[in-house]
């Protein structure tokens, strides 16, 4: 899924005729669960590892790269790479039902991928609060104070209104005005191919700890 989505938002940057990209996706009170407790059990070498971890890498380097600017239409909670993955949107939007959670270091590994995208969009006071405490859920409107949401909803309703009436709006704007703005606001991560490489490579390694092989088969049974 995460290679899917990596592909799509490269392949669709390059679409002349696209403006805008909304991401999003189904059901109405989850966003993204982040990674399986049974994908991430089942891999055996750090090479698997860290192939496994790249691949949120992978999405939030497309983002990165991406030309257009990106709108995030977060509907709910959101957990673990999630999160990286909407801190990696140019534009979020969510509901009140969208709380977030960093959960790897209860399993023994660490959001080490996907920090570096949150970081860059809430500081290192929030990211590091939402990391060391890793069994909560803060609120959408706890996000939004710290910067990762531009906009908080009472409804998904309002919420899609509001997207799509902010995507429609920038549309409307000069293309190259918002690719020299991208450019502006992503500059300073011209390392993070490398970087995120690395990092995948760390939580590659600690998935193979004794530490977080137990905590998984716990959270499994």
């Amino acid at each position: 899924i995460l290679s899917l989505l990596a592909e799509t938002i490269t392949h669709t940057s390059t679409n002349p005729l696209t403006k805008i990209i909304i991401l999003q996706s189904g059901g109405e009170r989850t966003f993204c669960a982040g990674a399986s407790f049974d994908e991430l059990a089942s891999i055996q070498t750090p090479e698997e590892g860290t192939h496994f971890f790249s691949g949120f890498a992978n999405v939030i380097n497309a983002m990165r790269k991406c030309p257009k600017f990106i709108i995030g239409r977060i509907q709910g909670k959101t957990v673990g790479g999630g999160v990286g993955i909407a801190a990696a949107t140019d534009y979020c939007m969510a509901t009140q039902f969208a709380a977030i959670k960093l959960s790897e270091l209860n399993v023994g590994i660490g959001p080490f991928v996907v920090s570096p995208a949150i970081e860059r969009k809430m500081g290192v006071s929030a990211t590091s609060q939402i990391a060391i405490d890793a069994n909560t859920f803060y609120e959408a409107s706890w996000a939004r104070e710290k910067g990762l949401f531009a906009q908080v909803f009472p409804s998904l309703e309002e919420l899609d209104a509001a997207v799509w009436a902010f995507a429609q709006h920038l549309c409307t704007y000069n293309p190259e005005a918002m690719l020299e703005m991208k450019k502006v606001f992503w500059r300073g991560t011209d390392d993070w191919d490398t970087l995120l490489a690395e990092r995948a490579a760390i939580s590659g390694r600690l998935v193979l700890s004794e530490f977080t092989k137990a905590k998984l088969e716990k959270f499994k049974s």
